[in-house]
């Protein structure tokens, strides 16, 4: 098993409960493939460099997972068919980070 950073960003229209949902399922989805999600965070509704599918802005979220390469790929064909799902990003890392992300800390500094 590995360790996989996963960024995803969500249409600017969907509400919060919405967005947890949408973890939730690919939660699930991981587990069921023999995952684990370590950790989550969600980054707020966010702008975005420029607009994407007639978005400006975009619901952020970082999924911390153990998971093997099978089930990123699950993960990243789910995604790429989901329309609510932007963008997505999958990075394999040596270890997964304890704590809060570089992002949320700064929001916490900017609050």
């Amino acid at each position: 098993m590995s360790f996989y950073e996963n960024i995803f960003i969500a249409r600017q229209d969907l509400s919060p409960s919405q967005v947890d949902a949408l973890v939730e399922n690919y939660k699930n989805l991981i587990k069921n493939q023999k995952g684990e999600v370590k950790d989550h965070e969600y980054w707020g509704l966010r702008t975005l460099a420029y607009p994407i599918r007639r978005n400006r802005r975009g619901h952020y979220v970082l999924l911390k997972i153990k998971a093997p390469a099978k089930t990123i790929s699950a993960l990243r064909h789910d995604m790429n068919l989901n329309e609510d799902v932007l963008k997505s990003l999958s990075v394999r890392v040596e270890k997964l980070e304890e704590g809060p992300s570089i992002m949320m800390q700064t929001k916490r500094d900017d609050e």
